[in-house]
């Protein structure tokens, strides 16, 4: 047997660190609700539907619920069979759990995104960290080249500036004086 001794307390500041790392990536899914009722019209199911879809692509899960009000107890089948249609419409990015349920009076179910969508969310938010990561870097390397250029005096060093700093050329200036300075506009105000 090969036994390796390790220090304890390293060992689970590496394991904290790990956990505070998974729980970082791993976005904590809400829990969105779309309600309808069953005798809902075309473009409002479509609406519903855009919505929820659109909840399910951020990564959330969704609870679709159909509400019976007074007497509209009695056509249940209706609202089972809308619930069937909206998971079967958004099969490609979304998988319906367990069946619809009848709670009092609303009759629900609840869709979760698919693992290619939480995929392609999770390699969306890393890139997007990577980009930030980088562009944090490329500014502390340009402001190190600029202190280092100004300390030692040496013009010849080029240093890039932000692409957020814009400069107004001479032209843009003098066709502002331009407008600004034109006859017409003050007959406007007169």
């Amino acid at each position: 047997p090969v036994a390796k001794i390790v220090d304890y307390s390293k060992f689970r500041y590496e394991k904290e660190k790990k956990a505070k790392e998974l729980k970082k990536n791993s976005k904590a899914s809400e829990l969105k609700e779309v309600k309808m009722s069953y005798k809902i019209d075309v473009h409002d199911y479509k609406v519903r539907l855009k919505s929820a879809s659109k909840f399910i692509e951020q990564g959330n899960r969704v609870k679709c619920t159909i509400q019976f009000k007074g007497r509209e107890n009695q056509h249940d089948r209706l609202g089972y069979e809308l619930l069937s249609k909206m998971a079967e419409e958004m099969t490609q990015i979304c998988v319906m759990e367990g069946k619809p349920k009848r709670e009092g009076r609303f009759l629900s179910c609840i869709l979760s995104p698919r693992p290619e969508v939480t995929k392609s969310i999770n390699d969306k938010k890393r890139a997007d960290e990577k980009a930030k990561k980088r562009d944090k870097k490329q500014m502390k390397e340009t402001k190190k080249i600029s202190k280092d250029a100004a300390l030692s005096g040496d013009t010849a060093t080029v240093v890039k500036e932000s692409p957020l700093k814009t400069d107004l050329d001479e032209d843009d200036v003098g066709s502002l004086d331009d407008l600004l300075s034109d006859d017409s506009t003050d007959d406007l105000f007169n």
